[in-house]
């Protein structure tokens, strides 16, 4: 039951700020938006019990969220613990046999039933899965010299669709399965950006540990074109851990997505202030 007391006015202001959430509520009724989630909030648990909130606030309000993850630190720890030493190519840790096997353990293990029950225990209904459930993604080698590093090469959305119909929230490893029943380890914002543009996606947000792209003097460049994305690389202020994710972001948009996001993950309530209030969050990149 409610306390009851005098009202204030930071409920004041809340109810306020509800009542203008209401035409974007309407917006996003039925819209799908696939989230991309990693980063330091999945380790810091107030911060998933926060982004779990938010994202059962969202399937709520009729919102179809689709949770993709990373987990390189988790895997990198358990590497360590079981005492499995890497090899690297062009700073690239290559994916051996036994690497992919604990990959795969940590990703559709520890960390996707983490979010999994983060969810489940704030009243939503979470699923997990991986690339390779219902063949939702099959890969091709990124780069042989990698081992099982993967590339999406074709997604088969209908399982996400049904779990929509049925009122779950998927949340989706990045391992995908060879076309000779390999398990591949794939980028986890490339899964995200693939995984949108089979769906054609309303949104696709990018969760990161930065506040989005910014300019030349360091501000949030809040909306962006592609064109404008090719030409800020080009200039080099586009540079480093931005470069692979405005690619994402390009090529979401390219393959249907109406846009994407790029946001910070650590900011309280971040999803929900994209979506539901004017002055969104992050950098916007879509079409003009």
């Amino acid at each position: 039951m409610k306390k009851r007391s005098t009202m204030n006015r930071d409920w004041i202001a809340t109810a306020r700020t509800l009542s203008e959430a209401l035409p974007y509520l309407q917006r996003y009724t039925g819209a799908i938006v696939v989230i991309k989630f990693g980063g330091h909030a999945m380790g810091d648990a107030a911060e998933m019990d926060s982004f779990a909130r938010d994202i059962v606030l969202m399937r709520q309000v009729g919102v179809n969220p689709v949770i993709v993850h990373g987990g390189g630190p988790m895997i990198n720890e358990m590497l360590e613990k079981l005492s499995i030493e890497s090899d690297f190519v062009r700073g690239k840790r290559v994916t051996d046999g036994a690497t992919i096997d604990v990959v795969e353990m940590v990703l559709s293990g520890l960390v996707n039933k983490r979010i999994v029950q983060a969810i489940n225990n704030q009243g939503g209904k979470a699923v997990g899965l991986s690339g390779k459930d219902a063949r939702l993604m099959v890969c091709e080698p990124d780069d042989p010299e990698l081992g099982f590093v993967g590339r999406p090469a074709e997604v088969n959305p209908e399982v996400l669709t049904q779990l929509f119909e049925a009122g779950m929230i998927p949340v989706m490893a990045p391992l995908g399965m060879g076309r000779g029943g390999e398990t591949y380890n794939v980028n986890g914002d490339t899964v995200a950006g693939a995984v949108a543009g089979a769906l054609k996606a309303d949104r696709l947000l990018l969760l990161t540990d930065v506040a989005g792209v910014k300019d030349e003097t360091g501000d949030v460049l809040t909306d962006l074109t592609p064109e404008q994305v090719h030409e800020l690389t080009a200039a080099g202020v586009i540079a480093g851990g931005m470069i692979p994710k405005t690619e994402t972001a390009l090529a979401a948009i390219e393959g249907g997505v109406r846009a994407v996001v790029i946001l910070d993950g650590r900011a309280p309530n971040a999803c929900l202030l994209e979506l539901f209030t004017d002055h969104g969050a992050g950098t916007l990149i879509r079409k003009g």
